[in-house]
């Protein structure tokens, strides 16, 4: 999930933080719009694993 959040050149995911736990992931921190908290949530998705993206960013 880091990978896919770090390598996205248009969203700022030094300020993401990433939980995981038996493919749950929580992503929480800042973002500086819904375009990205929405990108972020849809790259997490694409990981093979992932079962639930609970999305706890806020916009900054």
């Amino acid at each position: 999930m880091k990978t896919a959040l770090f390598g996205d050149k248009n969203i700022k995911s030094s300020e993401i933080n990433v939980q995981t736990f038996k493919g749950r992931v929580q992503l929480s921190g800042f973002v500086s719009s819904s375009a990205d908290a929405n990108r972020a949530v849809e790259l997490t998705r694409q990981v093979q694993g992932v079962r639930v993206v609970e999305n706890d960013m806020k916009i900054k």
